[in-house]
Parts: C-alpha cells; sequence; structure tokens
C-alpha cells in the first residue's frame, strides 16, 4: 500500500514519493504470536518517519538511502526498537541500551505493551530522525582495535575444513568478532572447542552467533 508524503527532518524537507509496505513484512506480522500490537505499532513508527522497510535476518527493517537505520524484533520477555548506529545518537531522554559488552554501535529500546510505545512515538520518531540524520552526514565510530586473536580450537577447524573456512571469513568482520569473542570466553579448552562445534552449522549457512535477533546478546 503506497503512501506518497513529504517529511521533514529538522530544517529539511524530503520528498517520499512511495513508501511501501513490504509483503514479506506483512506476512512476518501476521504470524507474530507476542507483541503482534507492538510490532505494528513500530513498523507505522518506522513508515512515518519516511524509512522503506524490508525482511533482514528475518526481522523487519526500515532503511534510508540503502542503510540499514533501525530494525524491530520480537523477544522472549519483550519486543524491541533497535538502532544500528545508536552509539551515535545523543540519547537525550537515556533510554538507548547496549546489548552486550562487546557492542560497539547498537543500541536498543525495549517494550512490554502496545501503551508504552503510543506514548513515546513523540520521542522515537525524534530519535529514528536523528538516527536518519546520522546515517546523511555519514558519521561513523572509530571502531578500530587490533584484530582479536584467533582460539586453536576455530583455527584447527579452519584448516581442517575449507568450506568452514570460506563461510567463517564470508561473514562481515563484526560478525567474525562475534564469534571469536564467544568461542575464547570459556577458560577450558574442551569448552571453547565445543562452542564452534555448535555453531559450526549457523556459519556454514552464513549466520552470525546472534541472529536469531540483531543485536540479542543472549549466549547460547
Amino acid at each position: 500500500m503506497p503512501i506518497g508524503r513529504t517529511i521533514q527532518i529538522g530544517l529539511k524537507k524530503y520528498n517520499i514519493s512511495a513508501i511501501s509496505m513490504n509483503p514479506q513484512v506483512n506476512e512476518f506480522l501476521s504470524k507474530a504470536e507476542k507483541w503482534p500490537d507492538e510490532l505494528e505499532k513500530l513498523r507505522s513508527i518506522c513508515l512515518d518517519c519516511g524509512l522503506t522497510e524490508e525482511l533482514k535476518w528475518g526481522q523487519p527493517c526500515y532503511i534510508f538511502h540503502n542503510s540499514n537505520v533501525v530494525i524491530i524484533g520480537e523477544l522472549k520477555d519483550h519486543c524491541a526498537l533497535s538502532f544500528f548506529k545508536g552509539a551515535l545518537l545523543y540519547d537525550t531522554e537515556g533510554i538507548l541500551i547496549k546489548p552486550g559488552e562487546n557492542t560497539q554501535l547498537g543500541r536498543w529500546i525495549k517494550f512490554n505493551n502496545v501503551e508504552e510505545i503510543i506514548e513515546m512515538e513523540p520521542i522515537l520518531k525524534a530519535y529514528i530522525y536523528e538516527a536518519i540524520e546520522v546515517e546523511k552526514a555519514g558519521v561513523k565510530l572509530d571502531t578500530k582495535k587490533e584484530p582479536e586473536p584467533v582460539p586453536e580450537e576455530l583455527q584447527n577447524k579452519l584448516d581442517e575444513i575449507p568450506a568452514f573456512k570460506t563461510a567463517f571469513y564470508a561473514l562481515t568482520p563484526g560478525r567474525q568478532r562475534a564469534y571469536i569473542l564467544y568461542f575464547s570466553a570459556p577458560k577450558q579448552s574442551k569448552t571453547r572447542a565445543s562452542r564452534v562445534e555448535k555453531c559450526m552449522l549457523q556459519i556454514l549457512k552464513g549466520k552470525g552467533l546472534n541472529d536469531d535477533y540483531v543485536f540479542n546478546s543472549t549466549k547460547r
């Protein structure tokens, strides 16, 4: 259902010729079990801000000029609106949460009922507009660090299985780093090796450690 409109971001106005409700997102939301009303409201807010929606990583993702801005999804105890570059926002309301200690850019806001979202709608839109400005300005966070050392247990599998090595290095640098940190955490080699084994299929499928939901830092 195309929606034509003009939106204002800061002092500038942008003509949005067609904002479409993606059929894949329609299907996803029709199957939402725990937070259907909340997800629909978050979707409406994102579209009102002039973002284009796609289904990425199995979740509704909202994009500005080919750049991912926010993504919405449901978890066991809440649903969330996640900002891909939330660390670059001013967060004047103090509502952005860092999902995990190793998360660099991503931030999210969690909700337990639709009333919360309705009450916060003006604030959420302001944050989304700011995130759009971040994309327009090309602002980046300096996240340059020395590469994390690859644990021996992972390196052994990479050397042993060429297809696994290809799949691992086809992942984005951020996903590679997340896996390396996860594999390296246990003190015992046996546990590290077990983690590598359990994640091999997911890596071969091209998925990140936390692709059940972007920015979810729950360890398996």
